[in-house]
């Protein structure tokens, strides 16, 4: 029986051009900054968001995590949204590393609202943690891959900046953002002092994120992620992939966003099931089988019959398609999903 997993873009594998590439590839030792594999990804990265410099770290989370260290001191705060990966699925390493306040804020579907945000800076009062940084996600995960536009990004900047507020973007799919929103991806992280992206989800690389800045601040950066135990010497093995991620595998996220929109569609048919369609912008849909016995007894039934999936929580479940799931996968899926809803 093939096996259709749907748990996450994570799923993909490296392809084979980027096998080759690391045959390839040209190594030094990346700590003293002389890896030139390494060099080629971080300057591409750079001009790809729109930002001075960057640099290549293990992970998502530590992208994030050396972010916040090189924006703030002990003590600060930071404003987030209230279902944010940064505040929900990073094992509270802004408090742990960077002895950092969380100020979770609701959003609308993952958007924040500029006069939400206004009202949780903190004045200045001897009593308040101070507000240094603004994070933002794109696309937001927890709310169903949305993407979000760079007019709502203006309308917080148009807030923050003035009070000399610091702002970075979780953009771990926000190529998917772009290429849902039909725009450049400078469009979306113009706005932003930092930004971080995956290489790792929907762009097929093995390993990696990259943290992306001003040269002040990837220095910052850097010396972060060597705290957190992040340097690496040949690194341009993973590099190699990275070159080959950024340069090839943007453009066919669209096949992932048309795959999405066909398995919710699928989904939104069935009886049982709830979807929020207009949320399906990207390659990440999320639904409601509160109605079929929840969202564990639906996995545990749907995996037996060889689709895999991931509850979002009590009632709700998580789908994202990617590079390795076809057009005719998302068929059986749904023909499985039909036996399991009967």
């Amino acid at each position: 029986m093939k096996i259709v997993d749907l748990r996450s873009d994570t799923f993909t594998l490296p392809t084979p051009e980027m096998m080759q590439a690391i045959q390839e590839a040209e190594l030094g030792d990346d700590v003293f900054q002389e890896d030139p594999t390494m060099n080629k990804l971080e300057k591409l990265a750079a001009q790809k968001i729109g930002k001075e410099k960057a640099l290549f770290v293990t992970s998502g989370t530590q992208a994030n995590v050396v972010s916040l260290l090189a924006h703030t001191e002990r003590g600060d705060e930071v404003i987030m949204e209230a279902q944010s990966h940064t505040y929900l699925y990073e094992v509270g390493a802004m408090a742990a590393l960077g002895g950092l306040m969380a100020h979770p804020v609701p959003g609308n579907k993952g958007v924040l609202y500029p006069e939400d945000v206004k009202k949780a800076i903190r004045g200045d009062d001897i009593h308040f943690p101070r507000t240094r940084l603004v994070c933002l996600e794109n696309t937001h995960n927890n709310a169903g891959g949305i993407a979000v536009t760079p007019e709502q990004i203006k309308a917080v900047a148009d807030v923050v900046k003035p009070q000399n507020i610091k702002i970075h973007l979780d953009g771990a799919r926000v190529f998917n953002a772009a290429v849902a929103l039909k725009t450049d991806v400078k469009t979306i992280t113009k706005e932003f002092d930092s930004v971080m992206f995956c290489l790792s989800k929907g762009l097929s690389a093995p390993v990696g994120s990259m943290v992306c800045g001003s040269e002040e601040f990837i220095k910052r950066a850097r010396k972060a992620r060597k705290m957190l135990g992040g340097g690496m010497r040949q690194a341009g093995i993973l590099a190699a992939c990275g070159i080959v991620a950024v340069e090839k595998m943007v453009d066919r996220l669209k096949d992932d966003h048309t795959n999405a929109q066909k398995l919710a569609k699928g989904l939104s048919e069935l009886k049982g099931i709830s979807i929020d369609l207009d949320t399906v912008q990207t390659n990440i849909i999320i639904f409601d089988v509160s109605k079929l016995g929840g969202s564990h007894k639906f996995i545990e039934i749907l995996e037996k019959k060889g689709v895999k999936c991931l509850a979002r929580d009590e009632t709700h479940v998580r789908m994202v398609t990617h590079r390795m799931v076809s057009s005719e996968d998302i068929d059986t899926a749904l023909e499985r999903i039909k036996e399991v809803v009967k």
